[in-house]
């Protein structure tokens, strides 16, 4: 059972995982360190300026760090905080209802024959 406080509780971390190409760009750093132009392939068409707004918000929200290797070229990499790593059973969570009971997710939205 979960506490009526719950919503409240939660609200936070939902608001985070509500913006747009967040979940997919936490999903990407799952599988590990990347840098910024990998992020932007792996995520086509985001634009530039919103990977560089949703990473910042991730890293001061303290679940990725940010890593500038100075050099020729200069190239910046992003990775999971302890914290961020333990979004990982929620994406689990996720992957194993979609797999269990998702199937009528693909159907026509419009079709109520899908159960409750």
């Amino acid at each position: 059972m979960i506490d009526r406080s719950c919503p409240g509780v939660v609200e936070p971390i939902l608001e985070l995982l509500d913006g747009k190409w967040t979940l997919l760009l936490l999903f990407e750093l799952l599988n590990g360190t990347k840098r910024f132009g990998e992020l932007r392939r792996r995520l086509q068409p985001i634009s530039p300026k919103t990977l560089t707004d949703r990473l910042r918000l991730l890293e001061e929200k303290g679940l990725v760090t940010r890593t500038l290797y100075p050099g020729v070229p200069l190239h910046v990499e992003y990775e999971f905080t302890e914290s961020g790593k333990a979004l990982q059973p929620i994406f689990e969570a996720m992957w194993n209802w979609t797999q269990e009971h998702g199937a009528y997710l693909k159907k026509d939205t419009n079709d109520s024959s899908h159960g409750a």
